[in-house]
């Protein structure tokens, strides 16, 4: 298959550490121009570096997600350095690890406006760049909690259901104007955050980050393809299969 990812631009939410590093990495070796946001500035150019380590070409803008302002700023930056927006990947999340009782307002706000308004809000303001792609396309990164409800994870199933809603709402939005948005919905992937909401799970057997990255290449080398797959849901090998 052509690689027709060659100077593409791609944003990464969340490309500090965990999938958000490992696919910007990826995608730099592909060609693509790779724009890293999050909040951790040092952590961000250092994930930069190796994008350039592997050739590609990598723009640093950090920042606050949950700061509706800041996403103008990261557009705007975005085009001003390589041109436009060509794909937007909804990577940064948080999670949490209490009961419904326990919950406080305070957490409950962040979580939400992490995974849900920051999501909801990049998409909206991205949408007239991506309009002049040929390539436009947005991956939201999911859970397997859109789909079940796991004990002490109230929130943060909550939050991804909204996301997953929200994608199917944008998705038949924007489909007329070649505007392509998908979803991928993993289990537990081998990263700090996973370790800290659940650790009664083995790494053996995780998802790995790779394996994300992996299955974002798949959305995109088949862009242009007639064959369109709306969300993929992984799981990691030791799940008992269609659990």
């Amino acid at each position: 298959m052509n690689n027709r990812l060659e100077g593409k631009t791609v944003i990464v939410t969340g490309a500090a550490g965990g999938i958000g590093e490992v696919l910007c990495v990826k995608l730099a070796e592909r060609g693509m121009n790779v724009v890293l946001t999050g909040r951790r500035k040092e952590a961000l150019e250092a994930v930069a570096a190796k994008v350039e380590q592997v050739g590609g070409k990598a723009c640093v803008c950090a920042g606050d997600l949950a700061d509706i302002g800041f996403l103008d700023e990261l557009l705007a930056r975005s085009e001003s350095v390589f041109g436009g927006v060509d794909v937007l990947i909804n990577n940064a999340g948080l999670s949490h690890r209490c009961s419904v009782e326990e919950m406080m307002p305070e957490l409950f706000e962040s979580i939400m406006r992490v995974n849900v308004q920051a999501p909801y809000f990049l998409c909206q303001k991205a949408v007239p760049y991506l309009r002049t792609s040929d390539f436009a396309t947005i991956i939201n990164i999911g859970s397997v909690v859109s789909h079940k409800g796991y004990p002490l994870q109230s929130v943060y199933a909550a939050s991804k259901h909204a996301l997953l809603g929200f994608s199917k709402s944008l998705a038949n939005e924007v489909f007329q104007e070649n505007i392509r948005v998908h979803v991928i919905s993993p289990g537990s992937v081998f990263t700090d955050m996973i370790a800290s909401v659940r650790p009664d799970l083995s790494p053996e057997g995780m998802i790995l980050p790779e394996d994300m990255a992996e299955i974002v290449l798949f959305y995109l080398d088949h862009r242009h393809t007639n064959a369109v797959i709306d969300e993929i849901e992984v799981h990691r090998v030791t799940k008992e299969p269609f659990a």
